[in-house]
């Protein structure tokens, strides 16, 4: 429960730190980029903290991509 609160407390300082910034220079396309990328990389984080499997991106590409390069070694043999 520790991890949990302290992934808050350092995701509210960076809003604290880093909106009002945006918000005065009215810089609403950023602020929307930078409030996605922040919840994507909190709610990873929350994941991490809990222990919970989080799948790696390089599984689907092989998952993708295995049978074309199965075809390929069989080709060449």
């Amino acid at each position: 429960m520790w991890v949990i609160g302290g992934i808050l407390l350092v995701a509210i300082l960076i809003i604290v730190l880093e909106v009002p910034p945006l918000w005065k220079k009215k810089q609403k396309k950023e602020l929307w980029v930078f409030s996605l990328l922040l919840l994507c990389g909190s709610g990873l984080s929350f994941a991490q903290g809990l222990d919970l499997n989080i799948p790696n991106p390089f599984d689907l590409i092989v998952t993708i991509y295995k049978p074309l390069s199965d075809l390929m070694m069989s080709l060449l043999k």
